[in-house]
């Protein structure tokens, strides 16, 4: 966690980062609700990164992970879809 000095009163000048990031949707989900193939998809992601909002979560079912998006890598995935639909054959 990382604290920065503020200006704050109430908290003694010290003021705290928090992650804006309330939720994810797995790619499994996305796909979906696209109703695109995921594998598609997952293919479109190989150059985002987490500040696109890509995240990858960990959990005893998938140990190698599932990928996630925040809304803002929802969003960055519709614009890249967007792009591949722009090119030529």
């Amino acid at each position: 966690m990382e604290l920065a000095r503020g200006v704050d009163r109430r908290n003694r000048g010290l003021t705290m980062h928090v992650n804006k990031v309330q939720s994810v949707r797995t790619l499994a989900l996305v796909a979906r609700d696209l109703g695109k193939d995921k594998d598609w998809l997952a293919d479109l992601t190989l150059d985002m990164e987490p500040e696109d909002g890509l995240i990858w979560v960990y959990d005893p079912q998938h140990e190698g992970g599932t990928m996630a998006f925040t809304e803002y890598g929802v969003e960055n995935l519709l614009n890249l879809i967007d792009i591949h639909r722009s090119r030529p054959k």
